[in-house]
């Protein structure tokens, strides 16, 4: 099983970038994904992706969501993160627009399923640390994103 280093891939990392909306920030990662050859088909995969939004609301709180959903136009399991210029409009526990969204990209079979929840939980625990989002928030850079995810120190287990 992958830890979070292992997903975290720098060519999947997009800072300083505009979306008009939720679909457009899905799609711009969507597109990265496809880039790096995660996914296959960016329509279909956007597709799926809203099939889980429509289950309940991704938006963590925070500025921060986390859609994700399976599908089988992934090649790869991946994470794609945005960091957006400005607040998007989004369902969230806090009622707030968003900038941070981490995508999951993870296929059907079963094995993936289950990475995808141990996936979520490693993600979820690391944004359950102020510091963590206060670095993602100030990031300038991909490694800097990395650094916010990975760094133990100060950060209890």
């Amino acid at each position: 099983m992958e830890q979070i280093e292992d997903v975290l891939d720098p060519r999947l990392i997009k800072l300083n970038i505009e979306a008009a909306s939720k679909r457009d920030a899905i799609t711009q990662l969507s597109e990265t994904l496809k880039a790096a050859d995660y996914i296959n088909d960016v329509p279909s995969f956007v597709q799926d992706i809203y099939l889980r939004e429509q289950e309940g609301m991704t938006g963590i709180g925070d500025g921060i969501a986390i859609p994700h959903g399976k599908s089988d136009y992934v090649t790869k399991v991946g994470v794609a993160i945005g960091i957006f210029n400005h607040a998007i409009e989004w369902e969230t526990l806090d009622g707030k627009g968003v900038s941070i969204v981490i995508l999951f990209a993870v296929s059907n079979d079963t094995a993936s399923a289950r990475n995808q929840l141990k996936l979520l939980s490693l993600f979820a625990a690391r944004l359950g640390h102020e510091e963590v989002i206060a670095k993602l928030k100030k990031a300038t850079s991909p490694a800097e994103v990395i650094a916010a995810f990975t760094e133990k120190e100060g950060l209890e287990q």
